[in-house]
């Protein structure tokens, strides 16, 4: 665990401090927490801000694109000032006027095969804020290899999704979704509309999910399925159970 809170920190991390289930150790364990987020979009903006803010101790942001105009209304860790600027650039220097204590590292690159393990290798927990499907196949299966719990989200329209994944004890991303749709379906989900305001509240769920991994507290969402309506305003469950012949995590276990 990391060194005592300067007083700084007491002071920064006060309103965490004050709940009995954190406390001063529990801060302190998210100081020597490291969390990777993959994508620095809609998802990736809202969860980076709160992790940072919340006083985890290390975060990692992986993402090759730039900031355009059209992400402005759901990205909010960017902004007009930033367009044309490297995303992990233009979020690194947000985190660091933030919360200047957050040592940010950066990965300019497309997440793929040939660097997934290499980047997942250096931190706890994975957070999902990536826009296409093959990306999540990718991020499930060297998490499952490497035994790091997966933090998925997904957005489309006014709707969306959030779970965690950890083969250890519960299902892997694909024994839920089981196999990679057709080119027809991963074209059209391709830059989908989205409400601006709901990757926020996905990022903020798989927020609270990412401390309480940390912590070791409550009641996870491993083995469940949440789904946020937001347009009629509804949150539904399902029960999301380990596959016995999942190609990845049969074989990992």
């Amino acid at each position: 665990m990391s060194a005592k809170l300067s007083e700084d920190e007491l002071i920064r991390y006060a309103r965490n401090i004050k709940i009995p289930s954190i406390g001063e150790a529990g801060q302190r364990k998210l100081k020597a927490a490291s969390v990777l987020i993959v994508g620095v979009g809609g998802l990736g903006s809202a969860s980076a801000l709160y992790l940072a803010a919340a006083g985890i101790g290390r975060l990692g942001l992986v993402d090759d694109d730039s900031v355009e105009l059209s992400n402005l209304n759901r990205q909010v860790i960017h902004d007009s000032t930033r367009i044309g600027m490297l995303k992990v650039d233009s979020a690194q220097q947000r985190l660091a006027d933030l919360n200047p204590g957050v040592k940010v590292d950066i990965f300019p690159w497309r997440f793929s095969q040939q660097n997934a393990a290499e980047i997942i290798n250096q931190y706890s927990i994975i957070v999902d804020g990536a826009d296409n499907f093959e990306t999540r196949y990718q991020i499930n299966r060297v998490c499952v290899e490497n035994q790091k719990p997966y933090v998925y989200g997904a957005i489309f329209h006014f709707s969306g999704q959030v779970s965690v994944f950890d083969a250890k004890i519960g299902p892997c991303f694909q024994c839920v979704f089981h196999e990679l749709p057709p080119p027809e379906v991963i074209a059209a989900n391709k830059g989908p509309g989205v409400i601006g305001a709901l990757p926020g509240t996905i990022a903020t769920i798989q927020t609270v999910e990412v401390i309480k991994l940390i912590l070791g507290i409550g009641k996870s969402l491993i083995g469940r399925l949440l789904l946020v309506d937001e347009l009629d305003m509804k949150f539904n469950e399902i029960l999301a159970k380990k596959d016995p012949n999942c190609p990845v995590c049969k074989k990992a276990n």
